[in-house]
């Protein structure tokens, strides 16, 4: 026996042993997770429930309902009677501490303030626009969290496809292992093949552990956004015909905001002002030494100056919510632009890489076949098989994947257009 053919078996020796000593480690296990997160699936459970599920607990809902309030109290200041509260003030003269001759004066006065050409208009159009912003605000944080659902179903769909894979290459990998011992009782195989096979099935059970955990992780990631224990019995999505993004609940809120900036700007051109005060007062005086009360009625009229100092400030404010709101509309343009190139190339690209994935999956299955049955002839190694099963195994993994990414891809393009499930 050579040197080099002694320094070859020795490894082989220590692998062999190696191998052992974590197979027995191994097999003390059980394999099994303590922890599950457990989904079934309802058959009639549609889509568009668990959305409304998930929207009802959504933490979106404590803003949207203090939103509520501030559309009341708008509403609530434009239909009022006048502009701005009304005052009452009263004044008492006398001479008690003065001259002392009996003078006395009391006067009560009413200060009402006069609505501003185009006031009351464009109160009203404020309150609107806040009320039409809110609804579309409600559909944007739906759509919103449409698409967290989306993910958190696929990315579902997409673990139990490689749990589906890992169990069926740990099923394989055992039922060539316990060939493979067969045939080394038999004296047809080497002690190495029957460690090979061993660490294939090794290999196959940390996959499957891998891919449980990654599953129990999406599940529960769905169960704490949608607070079910259930799956929709089908979430697959027809991808929608429209081919933009302009009836989109997220876009028409940028659109819808910057509608409602423009029109308090408008108003706020008006209010930097003061209103024109009404006074109406009415007086009782009595004159010195004299008892009889002298009863009279006045009214007088404010009219404020208008000043750039108080002015400049308010619609300055106003100025900046407008370029706030156009920042915020270009911004998001530019955003779902590019979501939906990628939206549409993605699918696109999905689908021939489905068509291709599929010709190399049927071409490896049937190599497959070809090699276990080479194998079993005894006219290929064992390290032959491996090879063209773990090819096959990669073929498999690519078709599957590329089944569930096209349903993925269908239903980000149909998030990016905006259309609800």
């Amino acid at each position: 026996m050579t040197k080099l053919s002694q320094i070859f078996l020795l490894c082989v020796c220590v692998f062999y042993a190696v191998g052992n000593a974590l197979a027995e480690v191994v097999d003390a296990q059980s394999y099994e997770v303590s922890h599950e997160d457990v989904l079934t699936v309802n058959p009639n459970l549609q889509l568009s429930d668990v959305l409304e599920s998930a929207y009802a607990r959504a933490p979106v809902q404590a803003s949207l309902r203090s939103r509520d309030v501030m559309v009341l109290a708008k509403n609530r200041v434009a239909n009022a009677t006048l502009p701005s509260t009304p005052a009452v003030s009263v004044t008492h003269q006398t001479d008690a501490v003065g001259s002392g001759r009996g003078e006395r004066d009391w006067q009560a006065e009413l200060e009402l303030p006069v609505w501003m050409a185009k006031q009351r208009e464009n109160r009203l159009k404020v309150a609107q626009a806040n009320q039409s912003t809110l609804s579309v605000s409600r559909q944007s944080a739906k759509l919103q969290l449409a698409g967290d659902l989306r993910e958190a179903l696929w990315s579902i769909a997409y673990n139990e496809n490689n749990l589906a894979l890992a169990i069926n290459k740990l099923q394989f990998s055992s039922k060539l292992k316990t060939d493979v011992e067969k045939r080394y009782v038999a004296g047809e195989l080497a002690k190495t093949d029957a460690m090979l096979a061993e660490q294939e099935v090794l290999k196959a059970q940390k996959e499957k552990l891998r891919a449980e955990a990654e599953l129990m992780h999406v599940r529960h990631r769905y169960f704490l956004l949608t607070g079910l224990r259930e799956l929709p019995g089908s979430y697959v999505e027809n991808q929608s015909d429209q081919n933009d993004y302009f009836q989109s609940p997220i876009w028409l809120e940028a659109q819808s905001k910057l509608g409602l900036a423009e029109t308090e700007r408008d108003l706020a051109q008006i209010e930097s002002h003061e209103n024109m005060q009404v006074l109406v007062n009415m007086r009782s005086s009595k004159g010195p030494f004299d008892t009889t009360d002298n009863n009279s009625v006045g009214m007088k009229l404010r009219i404020p100056f208008g000043s750039e100092t108080k002015a400049a400030p308010i619609k300055a404010a106003a100025e900046i919510g407008v370029g706030n709101a156009l920042t915020e509309r270009e911004s998001l343009k530019l955003a779902l632009d590019a979501a939906l190139h990628e939206a549409e190339h993605n699918l696109s690209v999905s689908r021939v890489e489905l068509t291709i994935a599929t010709k190399q999956y049927e071409i490896a299955k049937e190599s497959l076949r070809l090699a276990q049955k080479a194998f079993q002839l005894g006219e290929t190694d064992l390290v032959s098989l491996l090879r063209v099963q773990a090819q096959t195994f990669e073929a498999e993994r690519a078709f599957t994947t590329r089944q569930v990414q096209v349903q993925w891809d269908v239903a980000r393009y149909n998030q990016t257009v905006g259309v609800l499930p």
